[in-house]
């Protein structure tokens, strides 16, 4: 389901049948995250450290047409509950995780509340583009999970 956050938030939530800590491990990994990846533009040629923490950089392999690098910077962080990083262009990627019976609810939220390609954002459909690959991330990331 779409949540409407804000109008610089695009937010998508979906129950999985794991923990948060589960869901976290996954996310908190950079090297998993071409396995969950909805868009079809992340790769799976990470650099940085094998687990997130606040402030660590990591840098991955990209393909949207042309293949290309992009470093990202984790800007919050609390453990089994959220993480979210950013690029260069200050497009946040957002994840919280919220306990519920028998699994989580997680929402992926992709922020651009600090964009610094605002104008591009509204001009063009890849707001909409990032819901679909976000419900598809969602789904990989359940069923990566719900074996």
């Amino acid at each position: 389901m779409a949540v409407p956050v804000g109008e610089h938030v695009v937010s998508v939530s979906r129950y999985v049948r794991a923990t948060p800590p589960q869901i976290f491990e996954i996310l908190a990994d950079p090297r998993m995250h071409s396995r969950i990846d909805g868009s079809g533009t992340v790769r799976g040629d990470v650099r940085g450290p094998g687990r997130l923490h606040i402030g660590a950089k990591f840098a991955m392999a990209m393909r949207w047409g042309l293949p290309y690098r992009v470093t990202n910077t984790v800007i919050e962080f609390e453990e089994a509950r959220r993480i979210a990083w950013w690029h260069f262009g200050h497009n946040a990627w957002r994840y919280i995780l919220e306990p519920r019976e028998g699994g989580t609810l997680v929402t992926e939220q992709f922020d651009w509340s600090r964009s610094r390609s605002g104008l591009l954002l509204r001009r063009t459909d890849l707001l909409a583009r990032n819901e679909a690959a976000m419900r598809a991330t969602l789904e990989r990331l359940a069923t990566l999970l719900e074996v």
